[in-house]
């Protein structure tokens, strides 16, 4: 299966990457890594995850973080990759925007 990344993700990943970053030296770059190994991990496994808010929904194994995916096709769509602590109506929100 392809993977195919929206801007929006790869925009959530940065600040993610930047707040880490801010943390200590080197999680940042930890935590980016970590999270494209999960998406990455969608060639194989896109589809199995349970449907929240009309998206599939991966969770991150190192951070609080949750992949939001669609299945187009052979192609799994990475719509958004959001803080798992945030208020899930706020979550919701930024899905459906």
């Amino acid at each position: 299966m392809k993977i195919q990344v929206f801007r929006s993700a790869i925009e959530d990943l940065a600040a993610a990457r930047r707040f880490y970053g801010r943390q200590a030296p080197g999680v940042g770059d930890y935590f980016f890594d970590s999270l494209f190994a999960e998406i990455d991990s969608l060639a194989l496994y896109a589809g199995i995850h349970s449907v929240h808010f009309g998206f599939y929904r991966l969770l991150a194994k190192r951070f609080p973080y949750a992949v939001y995916y669609k299945i187009t096709g052979d192609t799994a769509i990475v719509y958004r990759v959001l803080d798992c602590r945030r208020d899930p109506n706020r979550i919701r929100k930024e899905l459906l925007k």
